[in-house]
């Protein structure tokens, strides 16, 4: 088992971010469909305090309402290019995770194999 002291986290870690950072993006992706739903009220999750506490989707994670300094006047709070960027932002980060996961179950494949890790 990796240990966080040598540089690279734990296998379980990277599994439950990678969690996180689906259920955010299902999120994030609710929030542009529903840009022009009269009242709709952007959500999100605190994702670095998630991932810190060691939450996972399962254990239920807060999520919270965005309120922006200029409302719609329909009462929509969607902010497009915040959206957008907030999606963008965690969809690299989702893959970060993919491949920290791949790479660790790589590593236990060849070392099972008897292979040498490039």
């Amino acid at each position: 088992m990796f240990d966080l002291f040598s540089g690279q986290a734990k296998p379980r870690f990277h599994e439950r971010a990678l969690g996180l950072r689906a259920y955010r993006q299902e999120l994030l992706a609710s929030n542009i469909a529903n840009a022009d739903t009269p009242g709709y009220k952007a959500v999100d999750i605190d994702i670095n305090g998630a991932i810190k506490n060691g939450a996972n989707v399962d254990s239920g994670v807060e999520l919270k309402y965005e309120v922006q300094s200029q409302g719609n006047i329909d009462g929509n709070t969607v902010d497009m290019d915040i959206a957008r960027q907030k999606f963008a932002e965690n969809a690299l980060l989702y893959e970060f995770e993919v491949d920290r996961v791949k790479g660790f179950y790589k590593s236990m494949d060849d070392l099972l194999k008897n292979t040498p890790t490039r």
